[in-house]
């Protein structure tokens, strides 16, 4: 069974940073390519960042581009999501998730495997 948990949220006043961290296991993690996801209050969750399981290959939302970095350790299982410039409407609860392929520069914007739990992230003006 493969499990994804998240760590890394807070409150921060905009401008600020964070640094979000998926750990993954009961997978061969580097058969899969990853992606973080925000569900803002009342709001549908929507894709933020993926990237390949090489970790070769990025892509991201345009309202997180040039603020927020996706980066991967296989070695340790981990993916994380360095967040700056934050404003208040990065605000939501983030997900990690995770998709097995076979191409190892494929970037995944749905249809995602497994799910973590969330983590709360909320910016204050």
């Amino acid at each position: 069974q493969v499990q994804l948990v998240e760590s890394g949220g807070g409150l921060v006043q905009a401008g600020g940073s964070l640094r979000l961290s998926c750990a993954a296991s009961g997978c061969t993690f580097s058969a899969c390519a990853m992606g973080w996801f925000r569900q803002a209050p009342g709001k549908e969750r929507v894709f933020v960042a993926g990237i390949s399981w090489s970790g070769g290959r990025m892509y991201y939302a345009d309202s997180v581009k040039g603020r927020f970095t996706i980066s991967r350790d296989n070695a340790k299982n981990t993916v994380y999501l360095q967040m700056n410039t934050l404003e208040p409407d990065d605000t939501g609860v983030y997900f990690c998730a995770a998709k097995y392929t076979a191409q190892p520069m494929a970037v995944v914007t749905s249809n995602f495997d497994y799910w973590g739990q969330g983590t709360q992230v909320t910016v204050s003006s």
